[in-house]
Protein backbone atom coordinates (compact mmCIF):
# COMPACT_ATOMS: atom_id res chain seq x y z
CA UNK A 1 0.00 0.00 0.00
CA UNK A 2 2.53 2.30 0.94
CA UNK A 3 4.40 1.72 -2.40
CA UNK A 4 1.35 2.56 -4.67
CA UNK A 5 0.93 5.63 -2.21
CA UNK A 6 4.79 6.64 -3.35
CA UNK A 7 4.27 5.66 -7.24
CA UNK A 8 1.01 7.98 -7.22
CA UNK A 9 3.05 10.69 -5.59
CA UNK A 10 6.13 10.94 -7.97
CA UNK A 11 3.53 10.63 -11.08
CA UNK A 12 1.66 13.55 -9.53
CA UNK A 13 4.28 15.50 -8.53
CA UNK A 14 6.14 14.98 -12.09
CA UNK A 15 2.79 15.87 -14.12
CA UNK A 16 2.70 19.18 -11.77
CA UNK A 17 6.67 19.80 -13.11
CA UNK A 18 5.71 19.46 -16.39
CA UNK A 19 2.66 21.29 -16.11
CA UNK A 20 4.97 24.51 -14.24
CA UNK A 21 7.10 24.50 -17.21
CA UNK A 22 4.22 25.58 -19.86
CA UNK A 23 2.67 28.76 -20.46
CA UNK A 24 -0.60 30.21 -20.00
CA UNK A 25 -1.44 29.69 -23.14
CA UNK A 26 -0.78 26.03 -23.38
CA UNK A 27 -1.94 25.15 -20.13
CA UNK A 28 -5.54 26.57 -21.74
CA UNK A 29 -4.99 24.27 -24.94
CA UNK A 30 -4.69 21.46 -22.52
CA UNK A 31 -7.34 22.48 -20.03
CA UNK A 32 -9.16 22.73 -23.57
CA UNK A 33 -8.35 19.69 -25.01
CA UNK A 34 -9.05 17.57 -21.52
CA UNK A 35 -12.40 19.14 -21.33
CA UNK A 36 -12.87 17.14 -24.78
CA UNK A 37 -12.16 14.24 -23.66
CA UNK A 38 -14.09 14.26 -20.41
CA UNK A 39 -17.28 15.10 -22.82
CA UNK A 40 -16.72 12.24 -25.19
CA UNK A 41 -15.12 9.54 -23.35
CA UNK A 42 -17.62 10.36 -19.74
CA UNK A 43 -20.79 8.72 -21.76
CA UNK A 44 -19.28 5.97 -22.85
CA UNK A 45 -17.45 4.98 -19.19
CA UNK A 46 -20.71 5.82 -18.17
CA UNK A 47 -22.14 3.28 -19.89
CA UNK A 48 -20.00 0.61 -19.65
CA UNK A 49 -19.27 0.66 -16.21
CA UNK A 50 -23.49 0.37 -15.89
CA UNK A 51 -23.19 -3.08 -17.19
CA UNK A 52 -21.97 -6.27 -15.29
CA UNK A 53 -20.33 -9.24 -16.97
CA UNK A 54 -22.46 -11.31 -16.37
CA UNK A 55 -24.97 -8.62 -18.67
CA UNK A 56 -22.33 -8.12 -21.20
CA UNK A 57 -22.03 -12.16 -21.50
CA UNK A 58 -25.92 -12.97 -21.84
CA UNK A 59 -25.72 -10.17 -24.81
CA UNK A 60 -22.92 -11.83 -26.42
CA UNK A 61 -24.49 -15.01 -26.10
CA UNK A 62 -27.66 -13.44 -27.79
CA UNK A 63 -28.23 -14.59 -31.39
CA UNK A 64 -30.41 -11.69 -32.08
CA UNK A 65 -27.29 -9.51 -31.09
CA UNK A 66 -24.80 -11.19 -33.02
CA UNK A 67 -26.92 -11.02 -36.11
CA UNK A 68 -27.79 -7.34 -35.88
CA UNK A 69 -23.99 -6.48 -35.05
CA UNK A 70 -23.02 -8.75 -38.17
CA UNK A 71 -25.46 -7.10 -40.29
CA UNK A 72 -24.49 -3.75 -39.41
CA UNK A 73 -20.80 -4.50 -39.89
CA UNK A 74 -21.47 -6.04 -43.47
CA UNK A 75 -24.43 -3.91 -44.92
CA UNK A 76 -22.16 -0.93 -43.98
CA UNK A 77 -18.73 -1.89 -45.92
CA UNK A 78 -20.42 -3.33 -48.69
CA UNK A 79 -21.99 -0.23 -49.29
CA UNK A 80 -18.46 1.37 -48.28
CA UNK A 81 -17.28 -0.53 -51.29
CA UNK A 82 -19.43 -0.74 -53.78
CA UNK A 83 -19.93 3.40 -53.72
CA UNK A 84 -16.09 3.90 -53.52
CA UNK A 85 -16.14 2.51 -56.90
CA UNK A 86 -17.85 5.97 -57.94
CA UNK A 87 -17.11 8.04 -54.94
CA UNK A 88 -13.11 8.19 -55.49
CA UNK A 89 -13.05 8.87 -59.39
CA UNK A 90 -15.44 11.65 -58.83
CA UNK A 91 -13.83 12.80 -55.60
CA UNK A 92 -10.26 13.27 -58.70
CA UNK A 93 -12.63 14.99 -60.84
CA UNK A 94 -13.31 17.79 -58.72
CA UNK A 95 -10.07 18.18 -57.46
CA UNK A 96 -8.70 18.40 -61.12
CA UNK A 97 -11.02 20.03 -63.00
CA UNK A 98 -12.95 23.46 -62.93
CA UNK A 99 -16.20 23.88 -64.49
CA UNK A 100 -19.36 25.56 -64.19
CA UNK A 101 -21.56 25.01 -61.10
CA UNK A 102 -18.38 23.16 -59.44
CA UNK A 103 -19.20 25.22 -56.32
CA UNK A 104 -23.19 24.53 -56.73
CA UNK A 105 -22.16 20.19 -57.52
CA UNK A 106 -19.60 20.78 -53.57
CA UNK A 107 -22.44 21.95 -51.70
CA UNK A 108 -24.91 19.22 -52.94
CA UNK A 109 -22.75 16.42 -52.21
CA UNK A 110 -22.62 17.83 -48.28
CA UNK A 111 -26.35 18.12 -48.06
CA UNK A 112 -26.74 15.06 -46.49
CA UNK A 113 -24.94 15.76 -43.63
CA UNK A 114 -26.89 18.83 -42.84
CA UNK A 115 -30.80 17.58 -43.25
CA UNK A 116 -32.34 15.72 -40.69
CA UNK A 117 -31.66 12.22 -41.27
CA UNK A 118 -35.41 11.31 -40.72
CA UNK A 119 -36.21 13.86 -43.26
CA UNK A 120 -33.49 11.37 -45.62
CA UNK A 121 -34.91 8.19 -45.14
CA UNK A 122 -38.47 9.48 -46.11
CA UNK A 123 -36.03 11.43 -49.53
CA UNK A 124 -34.69 8.06 -50.33
CA UNK A 125 -38.35 6.25 -49.49
CA UNK A 126 -40.00 8.10 -51.87
CA UNK A 127 -37.45 7.03 -54.73
CA UNK A 128 -36.92 3.22 -53.91
CA UNK A 129 -40.46 2.66 -52.31
CA UNK A 130 -42.53 -0.35 -54.71
CA UNK A 131 -44.41 2.38 -56.15
CA UNK A 132 -41.52 3.98 -57.99
CA UNK A 133 -40.20 3.11 -61.18
CA UNK A 134 -36.69 1.83 -59.51
CA UNK A 135 -39.21 0.18 -56.81
CA UNK A 136 -40.68 -1.71 -59.46
CA UNK A 137 -37.82 -2.35 -62.21
CA UNK A 138 -36.27 -4.13 -58.55
CA UNK A 139 -39.46 -6.31 -57.75
CA UNK A 140 -38.98 -7.27 -61.69
CA UNK A 141 -35.58 -8.42 -61.27
CA UNK A 142 -36.35 -10.49 -57.54
CA UNK A 143 -34.92 -7.42 -55.50
CA UNK A 144 -36.66 -5.42 -53.00
CA UNK A 145 -35.43 -2.19 -51.27
CA UNK A 146 -37.70 -2.08 -48.13
CA UNK A 147 -37.04 -4.30 -44.91
CA UNK A 148 -34.18 -5.60 -46.97
CA UNK A 149 -30.19 -5.11 -46.34
CA UNK A 150 -30.07 -3.19 -49.84
CA UNK A 151 -32.32 -1.03 -48.44
CA UNK A 152 -30.02 -0.43 -45.73
CA UNK A 153 -27.38 -0.42 -47.47
CA UNK A 154 -28.72 2.64 -49.41
CA UNK A 155 -29.70 4.74 -46.31
CA UNK A 156 -26.02 4.16 -44.64
CA UNK A 157 -24.69 5.32 -47.79
CA UNK A 158 -26.75 8.56 -48.45
CA UNK A 159 -26.34 9.94 -45.21
CA UNK A 160 -22.37 8.91 -45.05
CA UNK A 161 -20.68 8.95 -48.82
CA UNK A 162 -20.04 12.92 -48.62
CA UNK A 163 -16.92 11.91 -45.93
CA UNK A 164 -15.50 9.44 -48.35
CA UNK A 165 -15.81 12.34 -51.51
CA UNK A 166 -14.29 15.02 -49.32
CA UNK A 167 -11.39 13.54 -47.72
CA UNK A 168 -10.56 11.81 -51.12
CA UNK A 169 -10.64 15.20 -52.89
CA UNK A 170 -8.72 16.88 -50.00
CA UNK A 171 -6.26 14.28 -50.85
CA UNK A 172 -6.31 14.32 -54.58
CA UNK A 173 -5.70 18.20 -54.42
CA UNK A 174 -2.80 17.61 -51.70
CA UNK A 175 -0.59 16.04 -54.45
CA UNK A 176 1.69 18.37 -56.20
CA UNK A 177 0.25 18.66 -60.27
CA UNK A 178 4.23 18.33 -61.30
CA UNK A 179 4.37 13.94 -60.51
CA UNK A 180 0.79 13.96 -63.12
CA UNK A 181 2.60 16.34 -65.61
CA UNK A 182 5.83 14.51 -65.40
CA UNK A 183 4.18 11.06 -65.83
CA UNK A 184 2.01 12.50 -69.11
CA UNK A 185 5.06 13.77 -70.53
CA UNK A 186 6.43 10.61 -70.49
CA UNK A 187 3.75 9.14 -72.44
CA UNK A 188 1.65 7.88 -69.51
CA UNK A 189 -2.38 7.80 -70.23
CA UNK A 190 -4.76 9.26 -67.92
CA UNK A 191 -6.31 5.69 -66.85
CA UNK A 192 -2.89 4.70 -65.58
CA UNK A 193 -1.91 8.27 -63.88
CA UNK A 194 -4.48 7.81 -61.62
CA UNK A 195 -4.07 4.60 -60.67
CA UNK A 196 -0.07 4.43 -60.35
CA UNK A 197 0.53 7.91 -58.97
CA UNK A 198 -2.64 10.09 -58.09
CA UNK A 199 -4.10 6.83 -56.15
CA UNK A 200 -1.14 6.04 -54.04
CA UNK A 201 0.34 9.24 -53.60
CA UNK A 202 -3.09 10.13 -51.79
CA UNK A 203 -4.09 7.10 -50.07
CA UNK A 204 -4.05 7.74 -46.52
CA UNK A 205 -6.89 10.30 -47.59
CA UNK A 206 -8.73 7.77 -48.63
CA UNK A 207 -7.99 5.21 -46.40
CA UNK A 208 -9.45 8.07 -44.06
CA UNK A 209 -12.53 9.00 -46.06
CA UNK A 210 -13.13 5.07 -46.22
CA UNK A 211 -13.03 4.32 -42.65
CA UNK A 212 -15.41 7.90 -41.81
CA UNK A 213 -17.81 6.40 -44.64
CA UNK A 214 -18.06 3.00 -42.76
CA UNK A 215 -18.24 4.23 -39.07
CA UNK A 216 -21.10 6.72 -40.25
CA UNK A 217 -22.71 3.90 -41.55
CA UNK A 218 -22.17 1.50 -38.66
CA UNK A 219 -24.34 4.77 -36.52
CA UNK A 220 -26.95 5.37 -38.36
CA UNK A 221 -30.53 5.11 -37.32
CA UNK A 222 -32.75 8.03 -38.54
CA UNK A 223 -32.95 7.08 -42.44
CA UNK A 224 -32.36 3.48 -42.18
CA UNK A 225 -35.66 3.08 -39.58
CA UNK A 226 -38.23 4.89 -42.20
CA UNK A 227 -36.67 2.29 -45.00
CA UNK A 228 -35.92 -0.77 -43.04
CA UNK A 229 -37.04 -1.80 -39.68
CA UNK A 230 -36.26 -5.18 -40.21
CA UNK A 231 -33.89 -6.84 -40.38
CA UNK A 232 -32.44 -4.74 -37.31
CA UNK A 233 -29.59 -2.86 -37.74
CA UNK A 234 -27.78 -2.80 -34.08
CA UNK A 235 -28.77 1.10 -33.90
CA UNK A 236 -32.39 0.08 -34.78
CA UNK A 237 -32.30 -3.10 -32.05
CA UNK A 238 -30.83 -0.42 -29.57
CA UNK A 239 -33.84 1.61 -29.87
CA UNK A 240 -36.57 -0.73 -29.79
CA UNK A 241 -35.38 -2.55 -26.72
CA UNK A 242 -35.23 1.07 -24.97
CA UNK A 243 -38.26 1.31 -25.95
CA UNK A 244 -39.95 -1.67 -25.08
CA UNK A 245 -37.98 -2.65 -21.98
CA UNK A 246 -36.01 0.28 -21.04
CA UNK A 247 -32.77 1.25 -20.10
CA UNK A 248 -31.01 -1.60 -18.01
CA UNK A 249 -32.22 -4.14 -21.06
CA UNK A 250 -30.24 -2.33 -23.80
CA UNK A 251 -27.18 -1.11 -22.21
CA UNK A 252 -25.39 -4.38 -22.71
CA UNK A 253 -26.35 -4.11 -25.92
CA UNK A 254 -24.79 -0.73 -26.66
CA UNK A 255 -21.71 -1.54 -25.02
CA UNK A 256 -20.89 -5.16 -26.69
CA UNK A 257 -21.77 -2.51 -30.01
CA UNK A 258 -19.53 0.27 -29.25
CA UNK A 259 -16.67 -2.48 -28.09
CA UNK A 260 -16.76 -4.25 -31.50
CA UNK A 261 -16.86 -1.20 -33.39
CA UNK A 262 -13.64 0.51 -31.11
CA UNK A 263 -12.17 -3.10 -32.18
CA UNK A 264 -12.53 -2.93 -35.75
CA UNK A 265 -11.39 1.24 -36.18
CA UNK A 266 -8.55 -0.15 -33.84
CA UNK A 267 -7.60 -2.71 -36.35
CA UNK A 268 -7.72 -0.11 -39.77
CA UNK A 269 -5.37 2.52 -37.63
CA UNK A 270 -2.96 -0.33 -36.87
CA UNK A 271 -3.42 -1.65 -40.64
CA UNK A 272 -2.73 2.19 -41.67
CA UNK A 273 0.30 2.70 -39.38
CA UNK A 274 2.10 -0.67 -40.38
CA UNK A 275 1.84 0.51 -44.29
CA UNK A 276 2.78 4.22 -43.03
CA UNK A 277 5.91 2.47 -41.36
CA UNK A 278 6.75 0.23 -43.96
CA UNK A 279 6.69 3.19 -46.69
CA UNK A 280 9.35 4.75 -44.38
CA UNK A 281 11.34 1.78 -44.34
CA UNK A 282 11.37 1.40 -47.84
CA UNK A 283 12.51 5.07 -48.73
CA UNK A 284 16.05 4.36 -46.78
Amino acid sequence: MFSVHCTLNRIIYKIMTRLKRKSIFELLLILCGSLILIFILAPILGLTFSSSINQLIAAAKSSTVIQSIWLTIWVSMAGTLFFSIFAVPFAYFLARKNFVFKKIISGIIDVPVVIPHSAAGIAILCVISRETIIGRTANHLGLSFINHPLGIMVAMAFVSLPYLINAARDGFESIPRKYEKAAYTLGASHCRVFFTISIPLSWRSILSGFVMMWGRGLSEFGAIVIIAYHPMVTSVLIYNRFMAFGLKYVEPVAVLFIVVCIFLFVCLRLLSDSKRAYKRRSRY
